[in-house]
């Protein structure tokens, strides 16, 4: 399994196909919940095997902390630990960058997940416009 920045177009169009699979397809978000002008301008991050996209996740700088978002496994990947590797990833990557702290909206399912990860729950959960409850997380970076 390989993990990168996606920094070609090609890259970019794998990675939303991840986000079009999982989302729109599987989770039923509307799509244009989905796709935002953050998708222009923010870090995007594909895993792929065998050629193949298998998941996504991008990184935004927002007032002075790494927002992850729009973190996506495809179905026959999860359980793999792909989705924790793609995480280390990105972590280490805004760890790199300077970044103090990660934040991220996380669905109210796979709070889990990102709580191992290091993240802490704040606030209540809400619907951020999709269906689906969420609740913020914030991971120190330090």
């Amino acid at each position: 399994m390989k993990i990168a920045r996606a920094e070609t177009e090609a890259a970019r169009v794998a990675c939303f196909a991840v986000r079009r699979a999982v989302f729109i397809e599987e989770q039923g978000i509307p799509e244009a919940e989905e796709w935002d002008a953050a998708d222009a301008t923010c870090t995007h991050y594909l895993a792929a095997g065998d050629g193949c996209p298998m998941g996504t996740a991008r990184l935004i700088a927002r007032d002075g902390e790494a927002k992850i978002g729009r973190v996506a496994v495809m179905a026959d990947a999860r359980g793999t630990g792909l989705g924790r590797a793609l995480m280390l990833h990105v972590l280490e990557d805004a760890r790199a960058a300077g970044f103090g702290t990660a934040v991220l909206e996380s669905q109210v399912s796979v709070i889990g997940f990102y709580e191992r990860l290091g993240f802490v729950a704040e606030g209540p959960e809400y619907d951020d416009g999709s269906g689906i409850l969420h609740r913020l997380m914030r991971c120190p970076l330090a």
